[in-house]
């Protein structure tokens, strides 16, 4: 049973990695990578239950947050232009007033 669940996690994987090449806008390759990284987290926590070993479900958690955090940072990256930058005005108030 499981090897079925883990075989159709590997199929989806391959069918967001296809999106991930094809995909035509770069927000759709984003959805697919991060698709692809929460399958990765899926099928880590197949594995630790079949094989047993609970430990690999702490590298699946761990593997999760670098995934979300990856994801944020990539699309902060495409829609700002930068890390540094913030979307918020940076202006000074006292100048907003002046002007």
């Amino acid at each position: 049973m499981f090897i079925v669940v883990s075989l159709a996690i590997l199929i989806t994987m391959g069918l967001a990695l296809a999106r991930a090449i094809a995909g035509p806008t770069v927000y759709d390759r984003i959805a697919a990578v991060n698709l692809f990284g929460t399958k990765t987290v899926l099928l880590i926590a197949v594995w630790a239950f079949i094989s047993g070993r609970t430990d690999l479900l702490d590298i699946a958690l761990v593997y999760a947050l670098i995934n979300f955090i990856g994801v944020i940072a990539v699309l902060k990256l495409v829609t700002v232009g930068d890390f540094h930058s913030s979307s918020v005005d940076e202006t000074d108030p006292a100048k907003a007033d002046t002007e």
